[in-house]
């Protein structure tokens, strides 16, 4: 047990490590102190308002990251993610701003109509991989831009609200299609938000979405066929397991929990979708589900950690620093990261053979085992 807990807290420990060697060694071949910079970064997050906002910012990027692992662990890379959500978005804006509803039905409708384009979208690939072979990556690459042409079109000249002439956006969804924050519930347990800090109520859905993919996988059938067809698909078609039914479900399932993940600044914070809608929200979903290691829990943490360094970044223009370190530090540490994690397991795999080995020979002594041949 503490053999596990060690190597689980090594690689973490060790890509934190040498992000941060990196990022120093960045700053000092700009004329920049270290230290400054960590202690402008550090001084970002001590405040009730910068934590709210980092938790806000990391319920899009944990559903994301779920989108993307889910693909992950059917070994399908889901890069589509980016162009699938915001399409999503568009069709949910511009449906949740044409009806009234009461307010649970009004949101449950916009997300819904999110979900079910952003994963007819991603069915496109899946189509293009079961019937003509064409790889995931490739297609979802290709549909990102078709995607970005469909939805410039679409909110150019049948979405768009015409009382804005400056810019392209939908017309804005009513509060009744607005997801309420959770001040009011941290109020009665007796914590108060400084004014104007909101906790977005999109955290809830997110947790629910991370429990919602444990169950998932770990409690259900279409969950053990999903790994095991990741693990090896020619055993579980062997067993049984319809491979390309497999792969259909994933990919839209996936693009339907990344649509729901445009949901976070849709229905919390922006209330229509134009211009000033957030970007490669798909990409960082990526990032973080390798941080994560495709786990609940890690990406989790890893859509933590981005996130904190993002509001962390905002700290280093005020100390004359290029902010641009704060990427430095966010790349690193997923390069790092994937290296460490992979490196601690093939460390760990050493030594537990090292130690069945030694165990054997303690077992039957005089009698040694015969040398690995070469």
């Amino acid at each position: 047990m503490r053999r596990r807990l060690t190597y689980a807290l090594a690689a973490p420990l060790l890509a934190a490590a040498i992000s941060l060697v990196v990022s120093s060694i960045a700053l000092l071949l700009v004329g920049k102190s270290p230290a400054t910079a960590y202690r402008a970064m550090w001084e970002s997050l001590d405040s009730a308002d910068a934590l709210v906002t980092v938790l806000n910012v990391a319920a899009p990027y944990y559903v994301m990251g779920l989108a993307v692992a889910l693909g992950f662990k059917m070994g399908l890379f889901n890069i589509g993610a980016d162009d699938q959500y915001r399409l999503g978005a568009l069709m949910a804006a511009a449906v949740g701003a044409a009806v009234t509803l009461p307010a649970p039905l009004h949101v449950l409708l916009i997300v819904v109509v999110a979900m079910a384009v952003a994963g007819a979208y991603a069915g496109v690939a899946g189509v293009l991989k079961v019937t003509r072979g064409v790889n995931e990556v490739v297609s979802t690459i290709m549909l990102n831009f078709i995607a970005t042409g469909i939805t410039a079109y679409l909110l150019t000249v049948y979405l768009r609200d015409k009382r804005v002439r400056l810019q392209s956006e939908t017309k804005s969804i009513k509060p009744s299609g607005w997801l309420p924050s959770l001040n009011r519930a941290l109020g009665w347990v007796g914590y108060h938000l400084p004014s104007g800090t909101v906790l977005e109520g999109f955290i809830v859905i997110a947790a629910l979405t991370g429990v919602g993919f444990y169950l998932l996988l770990s409690r259900t059938r279409f969950g053990f066929d999903l790994r095991a067809t990741g693990a090896n698909p020619w055993a579980a078609r062997s067993s049984g397991v319809n491979a390309n039914g497999m792969i259909m479900k994933t990919i839209v399932l996936s693009g339907a929990i990344a649509g729901l993940a445009g949901m976070g600044p849709l229905l919390s914070e922006i209330h229509k979708y134009g211009d000033t809608f957030p970007t490669a929200l798909g990409f960082t979903g990526i990032a973080v589900a390798l941080l994560g290691r495709n786990s609940p829990t890690g990406i989790a943490v890893g859509a933590l950690v981005w996130a904190a360094i993002e509001q962390a970044s905002r700290g280093l223009a005020q100390a004359g620093i290029p902010p641009e370190i704060g990427k430095i530090l966010q790349g690193t540490l997923l390069l790092s990261a994937v290296v460490a994690f992979e490196v601690v397991r093939r460390y760990g795999q050493a030594a537990e053979v090292r130690e069945a080995a030694a165990k054997a020979n303690a077992a039957r002594p005089g009698q040694p085992l015969p040398a690995a041949a070469s």
